[in-house]
């Protein structure tokens, strides 16, 4: 009941949320646009007879969100697009008010936009992520007196926008980063109509004392830079979180541009906002001048947060472990396009996964992903896309201060944030012919400054860069035990010599790559090659699948069970380091990136713990057994159809719960009950080893019991004791089909058509005929070029209720085809 209330209540918050302006339209329908540059504005709103020279070049139908490298940016045969693109269409302007102005407000594009009113601009922007608007009244008004607007345009606006995500060294972030610099109006835009005297910006600054015994509420007024001075009746109301009004405020002010004091609340005792309780107070605003009525309303909240020096991080008064993730703006089949629904759909994984802290890596994320933070109890690190690279110039480093302004200003509101992120792998040189480390260390200073001037209240971090450690007020180095360095039994050890060496340390970014469907029976074979009592530090190549020392990312087997147990290690050990402010796993889910083509999914990076598609692997499981307070259990392997060993051979079951005891069964019989113990690696001490029948299922099951709770799991699984030697044929085959969607399975057999259940070989798909190939999606069942998991692979077709021939090939094998 407690959980479907707190549902209803989140649904409330974020359906509320959208209060940004008076009156605002999305502008999701009728567009269209072309994936190349154009001579110029005129190509786009020039009279077009079919089939003339000026219908070229030919535009497609879109949506917004868009991103023009939705598929691209995995294609495993090209670099993804990095250009211009245009968008055009019309528009219906009604603006309710006389003296008033119409907006186009954009929450992200990338990375440079020109935005034109028919053949004129009315404004330009770079940065990808942070929002901005342009005042496009002026030109629509110009624009009408035009014999364009009554013949061609039939009384319509035509809006075009040039969006261009070209490389650029003058530009953050670097394209040396680890993650596709996006091109595309991929987040919302909108319209919007407000009056004459209206709100730029709201701030609306919270404060508690460490007793949490006064809460004070400060409210400042940001008016446009268009306002004329006159006067305004101002009336503020504050409610509590149940929506009770505890305060009222009326004046008259003098309106005029730039920020002005409104009033402070004093708030007795107030609701504390936490992860667990995330208490939301309401500001609305009203601003009346002359016959119109200007009306915004946000939500903030009431929380205390100190990181201790050489300490734990405390939320209001007391500590809070953060357990984090990350999280990339990237989904598959639509790359940054994230709407709405996608966006709440994934915080709510991270929620129920048992997350109280992300950080956004690496950039100012959509005002979407804040406002579910605060209402779902979510800590935010959010930062600059200051990444890799160096540092440029004059140009450069306005953008990087610029963007830092916008962020904070545009989040300063939320109670989720608690850092402001100023950079990201500093260290990493590469695009300048100069790397000058106190050049970089006198900026570094400027943006810390510049972010305590705009926000005092909060902490500053940067993560790896150590010769700028000592800046920020937090600090994380870089620590991948058992993945880029060392193994993983030595994180402990390594983590508290790093927290020795810093004011105030948090750890951000661990984990390692899983190829969603590769399971293992021996998944830490490779740490018998790895070099011990060295450090867990990424160095420069680390990341390379080619070269250097030995290290598992180099060496492993990329398996979901290797993965688990790195988890697992690194969970049971930050549970006995009463001195950790916190971590964050790098990341939630898969995302794109351009420099890793040669990973077992091209151009993905695999470290999430759900694919990109949210299908969630193995490891999500284990955060919950260890982060959830809502009873769960899971059996691992449901991705894991044939295990295999010799016949009678005693296999291990591990069972990932938070339940106080569970208790096995295989085909039938008890293995008997065992009570959970963080402590007892792995899987907290839920484990069985217990024979498998070699013909037919394996039927394994699990009761968890916490109190009066009980869950259970149940999974099937065949048991291979032929031996196999190397991979001889394909055989492919269609396993099902669903709503016009047909999986096709290839598997690699021996020559004697045993599976070869631990076979890596790449495989090609492709197809001829009616259907599609449904490719260019990031996962392991979604790309026509994928490395085998467990000697098997899958990819799905769309098949338009026609015919079609699905081929397989890989290298020294006899192609197949299979008819669909």
């Amino acid at each position: 009941m407690r959980n479907k209330k707190l549902l209803l209540v989140w649904l409330a918050l974020v359906l509320s949320s959208a209060a940004f302006g008076q009156k605002k339209t999305r502008l999701n329908d009728n567009w269209e646009f072309v994936r190349q540059d154009l001579g110029g504005v005129w190509e786009a709103v020039r009279p077009v007879v079919a089939g003339n020279p000026e219908s070229v070049p030919l535009w497609q139908k879109v949506t917004l969100p868009h991103c023009f490298n939705a598929l691209d940016a995995v294609d495993p045969d090209v670099n993804y697009y990095q250009g211009p693109g245009w968008y055009r269409t019309q528009l219906t302007v009604q603006n309710p008010y006389a003296s008033g102005h119409t907006l186009l407000h954009f929450e992200g594009a990338g990375q440079k936009t020109d935005v034109y009113i028919y053949t004129t601009k009315v404004g330009s922007h770079v940065g990808g992520y942070d929002e901005w608007t342009v005042d496009i009244t002026q030109a629509i008004a110009d624009f009408q007196k035009t014999d364009a607007y009554k013949t061609q345009f039939k009384g319509k606006i035509p809006l075009s926008i040039r969006s261009d995500n070209s490389r650029d060294l003058e530009m953050i972030p670097s394209d040396l980063s680890d993650f596709n610099l996006y091109g595309g109006i991929y987040r919302y835009l909108n319209l919007e109509y407000v009056p004459a005297t209206s709100l730029e910006r709201l701030v609306a600054k919270a404060e508690v004392d460490k007793m949490s015994k006064a809460g004070l509420l400060t409210i400042k007024a940001v008016f446009p830079e268009w306002t004329q001075a006159a006067n305004a009746q101002v009336s503020v109301r504050l409610l509590d979180p149940k929506g009770k009004q505890i305060g009222k405020y009326q004046a008259t002010v003098s309106a005029k541009a730039g920020e002005q004091d409104i009033y402070q609340f004093q708030v007795k005792s107030p609701q504390l906002w936490s992860p667990d309780a995330p208490q939301l107070y309401t500001v609305q605003v009203s601003i009346k001048a002359g016959a119109d009525t200007y009306e915004q309303t946000e939500k903030l909240g009431f929380r205390h947060i100190e990181f201790v020096e050489h300490g734990p991080f405390l939320l209001n008064g007391k500590r809070l472990l953060l357990r984090g993730t990350h999280r990339h703006e990237d989904h598959a089949g639509v790359a940054a396009a994230m709407t709405e629904p996608m966006i709440r759909q994934e915080m709510r994984m991270m929620k129920d996964m048992g997350v109280n802290f992300i950080r956004l890596g690496h950039y100012q994320q959509s005002r979407i992903v804040l406002n579910l933070c605060d209402s779902l109890g979510i800590t935010v690190w959010e930062e600059i896309p200051w990444c890799r690279g160096g540092l440029g110039g004059a140009e450069y480093q306005s953008q990087a201060k610029r963007m830092l302004t916008h962020m904070i200003q545009q989040h300063y509101n939320h109670p989720a944030v608690i850092i402001w992120g100023l950079g990201n792998e500093n260290d990493w040189p590469g695009d300048f012919l100069e790397f000058d480390k106190e050049k970089i260390r006198t900026f570094m200073k400027e943006l810390n400054a510049l972010s305590h001037q705009l926000d005092a209240s909060r902490y500053t971090a940067i993560r790896r860069c150590d010769f700028c450690k000592d800046i920020p007020d937090v600090y994380s180095p870089s620590i991948w035990a058992g993945w880029y360095r060392g193994i993983y039994t030595e994180y402990k050890d390594v983590t508290e010599k790093e927290f020795k060496d810093v004011k105030r340390f948090l750890h951000v970014e661990w984990g390692g790559d899983s190829h969603a469907g590769r399971h293992s029976e021996n998944p830490d074979n490779a740490l018998a090659k790895i070099s011990r009592g060295q450090g867990a530090d990424e160095r420069s190549g680390d990341a390379s699948l080619f070269g250097g020392s030995a290290r598992v990312s180099k060496d492993g087997d990329w398996s979901e069970s290797y993965l688990c147990n790195l988890v697992d290690w690194h969970l049971k050990e930050q549970e006995t380091m009463p001195w950790l402010s916190g971590t964050a796993y790098w990341p939630f889910k898969d995302f794109s990136t351009p420099v890793r083509p040669d990973n077992p999914i091209p151009y993905m990076n695999q470290k999430g713990v759900v694919e990109r598609d949210f299908t969630k692997k193995e490891a999500y499981y284990v955060f919950q057994s260890y982060w959830a307070t809502k009873p769960m259990a899971h059996i691992y392997g449901h991705s894991w159809p044939v295990r295999w060993g010799e016949a009678g051979e005693q296999k291990m079951v591990k069972v990932y719960s938070n339940c106080a005891e569970a208790e096995l069964f295989v085909n039938g019989k008890s293995y008997g009950v065992k009570k959970r113990n963080s402590q007892d690696f792995p899987a907290a001490g839920l484990r069985w080893l217990v024979p498998f029948n070699n013909t037919g299922d394996n039927i394994i099951k699990v009761v968890a019991r916490q109190g009066k709770a009980v869950v259970e799991d149940e999974i099937h699984q065949r048991y291979q004791t032929e031996k196999w030697a190397k991979p001889a044929k394909l055989v492919v085959e269609k396993l099902g089909e669903q709503n016009g969607l047909a999986t096709v399975q290839v598997k690699l057999l021996d020559a004697n058509g045993v599976q070869c259940l631990d076979a890596v070989s790449w495989i090609n798909f492709s197809l001829s005929g009616d259907g599609q190939l449904m490719d260019n999606l990031g996962t392991s069942s979604g790309s026509r070029k994928v490395q085998a998991y467990n000697g098997r692979a899958i990819i799905r077709v769309k098949t338009n209720g026609g015919k079609s021939v699905v081929g397989v090939k890989s290298e020294g094998l006899m192609t197949e085809l299979l008819p669909l």
